[in-house]
């Protein structure tokens, strides 16, 4: 299959000797197969060699270049993820002042690093911790079979909840990591003494 510049001249070519876009279109087609260019972009590239152009390259796109990935905001996200690695790449995005594409790019494939949640690390008990457990456990339960009236005493609320412990979700606890940066854990409780 002739590749897109080669196709492009032979547009050209059909336009000097004097053909239709139609002609040209069902000339191309013929030589080159049915699904090789569109009748629309055939008969762009038509128009523009019959107009003058003699370039079959494409034209140059309007619009900024991309100036998010210049080594100043690269080293400016860097410097952001090492002061907090729990940031997440909206709040960066604000920080730095570019775009979330860009500095998920910037993170992902110039920083080579990727979001991970931290691992939970078991409760250390001591002996006479978990011998506590046991034993409220085991009076809790003897209360409530020797008392067949104690559930009649609870009192429910509506849309009303109490936390004593609140853990952080896993969203919460994941934050950027190098490939050489060990794995975050995060603790549930202090170790006992």
């Amino acid at each position: 299959m002739a590749d897109v510049d080669e196709k492009r001249e032979c547009i050209k070519f059909c336009v000097r000797l004097g053909k239709t876009g139609s002609e040209t279109f069902e000339m191309l087609k013929q030589a080159f197969g049915d699904p090789w260019m569109s009748r629309s972009r055939t008969f762009e590239w038509f128009g523009r060699f019959k107009n003058g152009s003699t370039s079959t390259a494409n034209d140059d796109r309007s619009g900024r270049p991309s100036t998010a990935t210049n080594p100043s905001k690269v080293e400016q996200v860097r410097a952001a993820v090492n002061r907090d690695r729990h940031r997440t790449i909206h709040d960066l995005c604000v920080e730095v002042g570019i775009g979330y594409g860009s500095c998920q790019r910037i993170l992902t494939e110039q920083l080579n690093m990727h979001r991970i949640a931290a691992k939970f690390v078991p409760r250390v008990l001591t002996h006479d911790q978990k011998y506590s457990r046991v034993t409220i456990c085991q009076e809790r339960k003897e209360t409530v079979i020797n008392d067949s009236t104690l559930l009649l005493n609870v009192i429910t609320g509506d849309e009303s909840i109490v936390y004593t412990y609140d853990p952080e979700t896993k969203l919460q606890s994941s934050q950027w990591k190098s490939p050489g940066s060990p794995r975050p854990k995060k603790h549930v409780c202090k170790k006992a003494n």
